[in-house]
C-alpha cells in the first residue's frame, strides 16, 4: 500500500527540468492557470510593488519579457502557454526552461533581444541549437534548443556551465517528479532545502499551501475535539493549537524564557521547578490570543516587546487541583500578589496573570485580555480539522507593525524584519479582509501549512 501511495504521488507531481546546484526552483506546471493568481498579485500590487508582477515578472526568463497574464503574448513568443515554465536560480545564474510551440517564433524573439549586445554566435549540432551572446551586466545570455524544448540561461560570469546544463535539461525526455510538490495544489511551485510552497489565486483570494522543514514550532497532533474548538475567532491573532506530547515541553520552555527575559528577579531554579510541573499536567490543547498591539518605549528593550502584544495563552490541563499546586510556589515570588484563582505578577514594563478556571489554566500579560479569555472559554468542546488553526486580523496587524520605529531599526536588526514588512505589505494589509491558515506536523520533524489570504470583493 506504502509503495502504491508513493507511486500515486510521484504520478501527480509536478516535474521541472532542474539545472545541478540550483539553490531556489521556481516551477508552473502550465502557464495559463497562472490567470487567477496574477490577478491577485496585479490587485494586491497596487498596494504592495514588491507582489506587483511588473516588479518580478521580468526575473522569470533569462530573455524574454512574459506576460503571465495573457496566454496569447507568450504565444506570440513561440512559447507554449499550456506547457511548463522550470526557472533553476543558481549562484553563477539562472535558467528557464520552457516548451516551445512555434520555434522559428521563438528564435526570433530571444534573437532580437541578444542582438541588442552585439556578437551573437548561433550553432545547430545534431539537432540542438544554441545562440549567446553578452549581457548588459556582464556574463552571457543566450539558450539551448531541442525539438520543442528550450532552456535560456543567463550567466553572471562565464557561459561554459550554464549553457551545458541547459544542454543536458533539453535532452531529458522525461524530467524526474519533484515529490515535494506532490499533493500541493498550485500554480505556482516556489522550492528550497528548507521547503517548498505552492500558490493559486483569484482576484479576490491568495492560497498558500506548502510544507517547512526549519520551522521554529514544536510538533503538533490532530486530536479532533479541541476544548477550544466552539470559540469564535477575535483579536489580531486567534490561533487554537494540538501540540503533540513530545512538544508540550518545548512550548512550555518557550513561555518559561520569555517570563524569565522580563522578570531578571524571579528564582531562576523556581521558575523552572514550577514550569517544569505544569508541563506534566499539559495535554497540548492550547488557545493562544493576541488582542492589539501597544508599544510602550524602544523595542530594543525585551520587556517592551514582551508587553507590546496583548496576549493570552490558555492550556488544558489533566488535574486542576496538582497545578494548583505546582503554582503555589509564585506565592514568593517577587511582586507576586495572590488571586482569587491564581497570581498577578509584577514584572518590568507591567505585570504577568497565570489563573486557573476548572481545567483551563490561562497565562497572559494584560489584566483585560487575559480576563476576557477566561470569560469566553467555552464549558464544551468542538472538534479541529488540523492541528493549528489561526486567523489574523489584517488591520490590526499593519497597525501593530506601523509600531516599529526607524530608531528601533537603525538600533537592533532584528527589527529591520517587522519595518520592511510595514512599509512594504502594510498598506496591503490595510485593504484586506482576512488572513487565515492551518498548520500540521509532517514526516521527519517538517510542518505542512496552508495559509489563505482574502481582499474585498471591490476597493
Amino acid at each position: 500500500m506504502l509503495a502504491l501511495a508513493l507511486a500515486a504521488t510521484l504520478a501527480a507531481a509536478p516535474a521541472p527540468r532542474v539545472a545541478a546546484s540550483t539553490v531556489t526552483v521556481l516551477h508552473v506546471p502550465q502557464l495559463d492557470k497562472l490567470q487567477g493568481l496574477t490577478a491577485f498579485m496585479t490587485r494586491a500590487g497596487a498596494y504592495s510593488q514588491m507582489l506587483n508582477p511588473a516588479s518580478w515578472s521580468a526575473e522569470l526568463h533569462p530573455i524574454l519579457q512574459l506576460d503571465l497574464a495573457r496566454p496569447e503574448a507568450l504565444e506570440a513568443l513561440g512559447i507554449d502557454a499550456t506547457g511548463p515554465l522550470s526557472v533553476s536560480m543558481r549562484q553563477d545564474g539562472r535558467l528557464a526552461c520552457t516548451r516551445v510551440k512555434d520555434a522559428k517564433a521563438f528564435q526570433e524573439a530571444t534573437a532580437s533581444v541578444l542582438a541588442r549586445n552585439g556578437d551573437v554566435k548561433a550553432g545547430t549540432v545534431k539537432g540542438v541549437t544554441t545562440l549567446r551572446a553578452p549581457a548588459p551586466a556582464g556574463g552571457f545570455a543566450g539558450y539551448v534548443l531541442k525539438g520543442q524544448e528550450a532552456c535560456a540561461f543567463l550567466s553572471t560570469d562565464s557561459d561554459d556551465a550554464l549553457r551545458k546544463e541547459a544542454a543536458k535539461l533539453v535532452a531529458l525526455k522525461a524530467p524526474a517528479a519533484d515529490a515535494r510538490m506532490g499533493g500541493l495544489p498550485g500554480a505556482l511551485y516556489v522550492a528550497t532545502q528548507q521547503g517548498v510552497v505552492a500558490l493559486d489565486g483569484t482576484a479576490t483570494a491568495l492560497k498558500v499551501e506548502g510544507t517547512a522543514t526549519k520551522l521554529p514550532l514544536p510538533p503538533f497532533q490532530s486530536k479532533g475535539t479541541s476544548p477550544y474548538g466552539a470559540m469564535a475567532p477575535s483579536g489580531l491573532l486567534f490561533a487554537r493549537a494540538q501540540v503533540a506530547p513530545t512538544g508540550v515541553t518545548q512550548a512550555v520552555d518557550s513561555v518559561r524564557d520569555a517570563v524569565q527575559a522580563v522578570c531578571p528577579t524571579c528564582p531562576a531554579e523556581q521558575v523552572r521547578g514550577v514550569t517544569d510541573a505544569l508541563a506534566k499536567q499539559l495535554t497540548g490543547q492550547l488557545l493562544f490570543g493576541v488582542d492589539s498591539v501597544a508599544v510602550k518605549g524602544s523595542l530594543r528593550k525585551p520587556e517592551v516587546r514582551f508587553f507590546a502584544a496583548k496576549q493570552a495563552l490558555a492550556a488544558e490541563v489533566v488535574d486542576a487541583a496538582a497545578v494548583k499546586a505546582a503554582l503555589a510556589p509564585l506565592a514568593k515570588f517577587p511582586g507576586a500578589k495572590a488571586l482569587d484563582d491564581g497570581y498577578a505578577m509584577e514584572a518590568k514594563g507591567g505585570s504577568v496573570y497565570v489563573r486557573l478556571k476548572g481545567r483551563q489554566l490561562v497565562f497572559g500579560n494584560d489584566s483585560a485580555v487575559t480576563q476576557t479569555v477566561l470569560a469566553s472559554l467555552p464549558e464544551k468542546g468542538a472538534p479541529l480539522s488540523r492541528a493549528v488553526e489561526f486567523t489574523l486580523d489584517p488591520k490590526k496587524v499593519a497597525r501593530g507593525l506601523s509600531q516599529v520605529s526607524l530608531m528601533d531599526v537603525m538600533g537592533d536588526e532584528r527589527l529591520a524584519a517587522f519595518f520592511g514588512v510595514s512599509t512594504e505589505l502594510g498598506p496591503l494589509l490595510m485593504k484586506s479582509d482576512r488572513i487565515t491558515g492551518w498548520l500540521d506536523s509532517a514526516p521527519n520533524g517538517a510542518h505542512r501549512f496552508q495559509l489563505n489570504w482574502s481582499l474585498p470583493e471591490k476597493n
